[in-house]
């Protein structure tokens, strides 16, 4: 009998053990750049939940916000070699495949309505297909949302009044050709080092969507917001290398998850621009609209940029503008 509860001792603490290293195997890190109360943190933070649930402790999501694991450059790094699981790029994408551009161009996106066409029938067409040719695996397409500019100097009426703003741009050469072109001098440069140039005035503005602009404590040293909605940019949970060491079932839950939360992302975004604008207000910044044709015109170049170098470019843009109603 003793040797019996021994054995049976036994065998319980060594299946514990191998539970707990196929736990410690099975950790899926998630990282993205969002600040606290940011869409990107909602987002991550639920789809953490919901996939935790339906896992059961076979794996478990764990989240790394307000870039503790680097920027975004260095997040795509990561997924390229196998030591971050899952991120949350937005803008970035363009800089590893030229398709992304497409949502770089200015006033592309008529609303969220329009966008939920737009990701079905185009981002998981091509672009899917281009981001698997550089090693990526889109599962689900979520939001950054409709950037806006701030700055110090002055409101942002017309292009022109962007002459000589140093404007920090996140990676990726359209945007800084886009506002090359309207006039500012942009500057790329990683979200968690923009508070401190904004202070200092290293950088006269920035343009992010309300939530992040807002999140980030960009609105304590900014003075001017000029809703401008100028570009709509979707963000796009992502796996790299280590996407095929997880096992089936959980690939399969990850993605049901993802698909799944698209439509309370945007739901989420809608309901943060119209809090946030109204805090931002409350809480001191000069508020205005752009002139939204004079911006549209001056952003004629950069279309024929896009349709002149990326492959299929025209065609892109047709059938985003095809899909509006």
């Amino acid at each position: 009998m003793k040797l019996l509860k021994t054995a049976l001792v036994t065998a319980v603490v060594s299946f514990g053990l191998q539970a707990a290293a196929a736990n410690a195997q099975t950790e899926i890190r998630l990282g993205h750049v969002g600040g606290p109360g940011s869409l990107f943190e909602i987002s991550a933070n639920r789809f953490a939940e919901l996939a935790n649930e339906r896992l059961e402790g076979v794996a478990e999501v764990n989240v790394f916000g307000n870039s503790q694991l680097g920027g975004d450059e260095s997040m795509m790094r990561r997924l390229r070699l196998g030591s971050l699981d899952l991120s949350l790029p937005s803008t970035v994408m363009s800089s590893e495949s030229a398709e992304f551009a497409l949502f770089e161009m200015p006033y592309l996106i008529q609303d969220r309505e329009h966008m939920k066409r737009v990701r079905e029938e185009i981002v998981r067409g091509p672009l899917y297909d281009a981001a698997e040719a550089r090693g990526f695996k889109i599962i689900g397409v979520w939001e950054n949302g409709f950037r806006q500019i701030t700055n110090n100097e002055r409101p942002i009426v017309t292009p022109e009044d962007l002459e000589g703003i140093k404007l920090r741009v996140p990676g990726g050469t359209w945007r800084i050709d886009m506002f090359r072109s309207y006039g500012a001098a942009p500057s790329p440069m990683s979200l968690s080092e923009v508070f401190v140039a904004l202070q200092t005035g290293a950088m006269d503005g920035q343009e992010n969507p309300f939530i992040q602009t807002y999140s980030s404590r960009f609105h304590e040293v900014q003075d001017y917001l000029s809703i401008s909605n100028h570009v709509y940019t979707p963000a796009y949970l992502t796996a790299g290398v280590s996407w095929n060491r997880l096992p089936e079932e959980v690939q399969q839950v990850l993605e049901e998850v993802a698909v799944e939360m698209e439509d309370f992302v945007l739901e989420e975004g809608q309901r943060l621009d119209d809090e946030t604008l109204v805090k931002m207000r409350d809480e001191g910044m000069k508020v205005n609209e752009v002139d939204f044709d004079a911006f549209v015109e001056a952003s004629e170049t950069i279309y024929s940029k896009f349709a002149d170098e990326v492959d299929g470019g025209q065609e892109m843009i047709d059938a985003v503008t095809a899909l509006r109603e």
